[in-house]
């Protein structure tokens, strides 16, 4: 058990750091030097009694105690810092906040006029984006260290969420291609031409390519990239064909010359949802960017 002069910085220092299981990105995330951070833990250590990180390789696991301790510190911490403040100390127009936010490019370009807004509201807050996480496992991780991820349910995230906006995906395709037929393209077609797709990891799959695989498609990409954007001009004068979002496709540059078309596959839904952790919820910073949000949609 800890000891009685456990200060309240220190144990933000603690769940820091067994929220990133590695010190280095726990000094980064409260702008604290690697070796005031190894300070920190071994004061943890000692008054504790515990290792609380061990080095596996050159990762570091949580030990049961650590287990055990981080969903209590993940709900207190929150509560105990807001006692400490007023209900008015979070003033959106004097604000000086950094939000941590989790989302791929193409969501960052839909929310571009939401952002604006809330800058306009809040100029001191700023904005600091995140790649997805590469494995529905990294998802619960993902979500205790940020603010916010954006992202359709599945790719394991496990927390409160609200719907943000929908989409569905196309298909692109040069417009020289042969294999468009009447603004068409075939099934048949579909299978013999070059695929570009892309992935968010090994372990993740959109519901484009879920539909192909219970189609009985071996989908293999030629192409594999980790960002839809540049699809299109990986597409333009070719015969390959891209899957991407179709609020994507609206934005594509005519110089390109490409032709969107319908999937021959089906309509594949892309349903994007606002994730957060749940002892996130009562912080002031939080709340007030959730409901923002939630106040503006319309822009999305």
């Amino acid at each position: 058990m800890a000891n009685q002069g456990t200060d309240l910085n220190l144990l933000i220092a603690l769940k820091t750091l067994l929220e990133e299981a590695n010190v280095t990105r726990a000094g980064e995330r409260l702008n604290m030097s690697q070796s005031s951070m190894s300070t920190a833990l071994a004061r943890l250590r000692s008054q504790f009694d515990d290792e609380l990180l061990v080095r596996v390789g050159r990762d570091y696991e949580l030990t049961p105690q650590a287990r055990l301790l981080l969903p209590q510190l993940q709900r207190t911490i929150p509560l105990m810092q807001k006692a400490l403040m007023s209900e008015g100390d979070f003033e959106p127009d004097r604000a000086q906040h950094k939000y941590r936010l989790v989302m791929s490019d193409y969501s960052a370009t839909q929310l571009n006029r939401l952002f604006g807004k809330i800058l306009e509201i809040s100029p001191g807050v700023e904005f600091e984006v995140f790649p997805l996480p590469e494995s529905p496992s990294d998802g619960p991780h993902e979500l205790w260290i940020s603010d916010f991820a954006v992202g359709p349910t599945g790719m394991g995230f496990e927390g409160e969420s609200i719907p943000l906006f929908s989409d569905h995906y196309v298909c692109v395709v040069d417009k020289a291609n042969p294999a468009i037929e009447n603004g068409t393209l075939g099934w048949e077609a579909f299978q013999d031409m070059p695929q570009v797709a892309c992935s968010f990891g090994s372990n993740q799959m959109t519901t484009a390519e879920r539909m192909l695989r219970d189609a009985g498609f071996n989908f293999r990409p030629n192409v594999l990239t980790r960002s839809y954007l540049p699809i299109p001009a990986i597409v333009s004068g070719t015969n390959q064909v891209g899957i991407i979002p179709s609020r994507l496709a609206d934005m594509i540059p005519e110089k390109l010359n490409i032709a969107v078309v319908e999937p021959p596959f089906g309509r594949a839904e892309l349903k994007q949802r606002l994730w957060w952790h749940n002892s996130k919820t009562d912080e002031a910073p939080h709340a007030w960017l959730k409901q923002t949000m939630v106040e503006h949609l319309g822009l999305i």
